[in-house]
């Protein structure tokens, strides 16, 4: 208790000392320190709670605890006591990753447990449960799931991030390891109470190709389809996809649930911008399938840190997840609809190369933008755009490829990649005549929803604000809607 009211203390005396200018105002950031994956997303009692990876002491990682906040509606945000703080010996050096579970109305938190010391390298799973959702104690028996359950079908020192679900009337956790000749392995475990449990199957291993080693599995059902999201490192990039140094990847298929292994039909990366990692989703009370990620890309300098602001990472929008044609589809949660103020529609206009369409303060710090398009001609969008310094984003009509780029904007983020990452493509499948982009900014963020399937998620940090739009056609590009709102 010691150490939770120490921490909770100094989070409340050092939030007044961040700098606010990069802030966003509807994604979820911690109050000071820095944050990184989504852990324990869960419908409680009326409410969605979002727990997440947080080192409140600095800007930079370091020893994990679990922050924790709470919404209505996922994008307004009440910041609740930091929940988990390691003390214990199995969890030394960080409470890391993990899911939480509603059993007899208490909520339970399932985490890794993580010691890193003297050569030793241990990663365990644990509990905590509340009665009150707020206030948490870890269960005596901790550690649930360790070498005696783990055995040899997987590495104790690369052992992480449990997703807990329960199916008819058994609980269930997906874990992240590696086999020996490190690929990914997805491994499950069974229990009764969610105290004993017992290893149940190999989900599903990787190809060498697909990652050194998987992070964050959750697997869940939607549409008829089991899907398995996970978050490789190091995935080898295939034509437009996997470039960032660590990805997101959907699998999707069919279980078997004699034998605990998942069939897989196709997969596919799940967001093709350069900021999203560590998905996880939850199911609310009307059986829609949720998800959020950390807005943010490891090893890669973070410009909130390197210029001493107090506070590293946010979350993303949430999304509702669907099935199509075997993909998983994104829409952005139906609540951000509710909250646009309809700044201008326009309607039926047409762009020709000769004259750009230009838009005064077309998106400002808390921002939507719409348009729907012919697919018929190339065009280039302009956001932000001033003294040639702006976001670009294309769409190219031969390889029907849309592209976005932050190389002319704001200070430069940096990362580990082979080359140096500035922009992302992804190429536009089953588009027709039409083509519908959201713009969704929320002051140092963008994220594109493109025909309500397919996202593009990005960090920038502008060093001139601006705001202006100019659209560009390569020959005469028909524009059916424009919608500008402020979200509000």
């Amino acid at each position: 208790m010691t150490e939770l009211k120490k921490v909770n203390e100094f989070v409340q005396s050092s939030k007044v000392t961040v700098d606010e200018t990069y802030r966003h105002q509807f994604h979820l950031m911690p109050e000071v320190g820095w944050l990184n994956d989504p852990n324990g997303f869960v419908y409680f009692r009326g409410e969605y709670h979002l727990f997440y990876q947080y080192h409140p002491y600095s800007s930079e990682w370091g020893p994990m605890h679990w922050g924790h906040a709470k919404s209505k509606d996922l994008l307004t945000w009440e910041e609740l006591p930091v929940a988990l703080v390691p003390v214990e010996d199995y969890e030394k050096d960080g409470c890391f990753s993990g899911s939480a579970i509603v059993k007899d109305d208490k909520l339970y938190l399932m985490y890794t447990g993580h010691y890193e010391r003297e050569g030793t390298r241990r990663e365990v799973q644990c509990l905590a449960v509340s009665e009150d959702g707020i206030s948490f104690e870890k269960l005596p028996q901790n550690p649930v799931i360790a070498e005696q359950e783990l055995k040899d079908y997987g590495d104790i020192k690369e052992f992480r991030d449990p997703k807990v679900f329960e199916k008819n009337g058994k609980y269930y956790t997906v874990i992240a390891t590696k086999t020996a000749d490190h690929r990914g392995r997805i491994l499950m475990f069974e229990s009764k109470d969610l105290i004993h449990w017992d290893f149940f199957s190999v989900v599903l291993e990787g190809e060498a190709h697909q990652g050194i080693m998987w992070e964050c599995p959750d697997l869940f059902q939607i549409d008829g389809k089991d899907c398995l999201i996970m978050s490789p490192i190091e995935m080898e990039a295939d034509a437009h996809a996997y470039h960032n140094m660590s990805s997101t990847v959907a699998f999707i298929g069919e279980m078997n649930w004699e034998t605990g292994q998942l069939n897989v039909e196709n997969y596919h990366e799940i967001d093709t911008g350069l900021d999203f990692y560590a998905p996880q989703t939850c199911e609310n009370e009307t059986g829609e399938r949720v998800m959020v990620a950390w807005m943010q890309m490891w090893k890669r300098n973070i410009p909130t840190h390197d210029l001493g602001h107090g506070w590293a990472g946010a979350m993303t929008l949430a999304r509702t997840l669907r099935i199509e044609n075997n993909e998983l589809a994104q829409q952005p949660f139906p609540s951000l609809y509710e909250h646009l103020d309809n700044i201008m529609t326009q309607e039926d206009l047409t762009v020709v190369q000769e004259n750009d369409y230009v838009m005064k303060q077309a998106l400002k710090k808390q921002s939507y933008l719409k348009l729907t398009v012919s697919t018929s001609d190339s065009f280039e969008i302009k956001l932000l755009d001033i003294n040639d310094h702006y976001l670009s984003f294309t769409y190219d009509e031969s390889t029907s490829c849309l592209s976005f780029s932050r190389e002319r904007v704001g200070y430069p983020i940096k990362g580990v990649e082979k080359t140096h990452l500035v922009s992302r493509s992804l190429p536009i499948t089953g588009v027709s005549e039409e083509l519908t982009l959201e713009f969704i900014r929320d002051n140092s963020s963008l994220e594109v929803f493109i025909n309500q399937k397919e996202t593009m998620t990005f960090n920038f940090y502008e060093t001139t604000m601006h705001s202006d739009m100019s659209l560009s056609s390569f020959g005469k590009l028909k524009i059916k809607e424009i919608v500008l709102a402020k979200v509000k």
